[in-house]
């Protein structure tokens, strides 16, 4: 596989709340690979009303990223292109 940088795979967003799929690279026995892993956000403004992003949930963001994430495992499962054994 090339070195090239890490692009999200796909991204699911529902207001504040995103969940990215990123195919990432990896040599697993010296033989090239790939395996997806899955970021959760939540955006916020600072003080100086400037975008932020943290991992911190708050309990109202969680049917959001619960309904997120089973979108994400839906499209990993059902993609014609399994990276990751199960």
């Amino acid at each position: 596989m090339d070195k090239q940088q890490n692009l999200p795979q796909k991204k699911f967003r529902a207001g504040a709340i995103s969940v990215t799929i990123w195919e990432n690279a990896a040599k697993k026995d010296g033989i090239d690979t790939s395996y997806n892993t899955i970021s959760i956000e939540r955006a916020y403004k600072d003080k100086n009303n400037a975008w932020q992003t943290t991992s911190s949930l708050r309990i109202n963001d969680l049917p959001k990223v619960a309904l997120m994430l089973e979108k994400a495992y839906e499209s990993l499962i059902l993609s014609d292109k399994t990276s990751e054994a199960m």
